[in-house]
């Protein structure tokens, strides 16, 4: 994921917004807001004829040094290519990042209505580990109401 990919992938983060199953966010960042906060060598797009499908991304949980290899993972298709593997690729290029560096935790947040991407989650073994229930107000469509996250985790093997 560079900085070519810009426009696309913030016009999927915002599909993703305006779906309203896949973030509390209700804003497109700018694209330094949102590149800031993501780790080089574990962000990826996926594209076909040059067009950007999905995108994944890890970001860090912590900055205290017990947590070094502790990570979240966010994944966006494209509402046009969802069901065609895309992410199905995009979280195996970052499981495969993420243990050539040795993070050992790969964390995601994802509403129960999503699933979807529970489902993905949970064939590249993921497990969950709990729901936090009405975590936050999630405010979309004119209206705002109470949400719970699922929580999963997968303990790398090898690391």
């Amino acid at each position: 994921m560079l900085s070519e990919h810009a426009d696309e992938v913030l016009a999927i983060f915002r599909a993703g917004i305006e779906g309203g199953n896949a973030t509390f966010e209700t804003a497109v960042p700018s694209w330094a807001g949102f590149s800031a906060g993501k780790l080089p060598g574990h962000r990826f797009v996926a594209r076909d004829a040059g067009r950007v499908l999905g995108w994944v991304a890890l970001s860090p949980t912590s900055t205290r040094a017990v947590y070094r290899g502790v990570v979240e993972l966010s994944v966006y298709v494209h509402p046009g290519a969802q069901g065609r593997g895309v992410g199905r690729a995009l979280l195996g290029a970052v499981i495969d990042s993420s243990e050539r560096a040795g993070l050992w935790t790969l964390r995601a947040g994802i509403f129960p209505e999503n699933t979807a991407s529970l489902r993905l989650h949970e064939a590249f073994g993921f497990r969950r580990v709990g729901v936090h229930e009405r975590v936050g107000r999630h405010d979309f469509g004119g209206q705002s109401r109470w949400r719970d996250v699922v929580l999963l985790e997968r303990r790398s093997a090898v690391v």
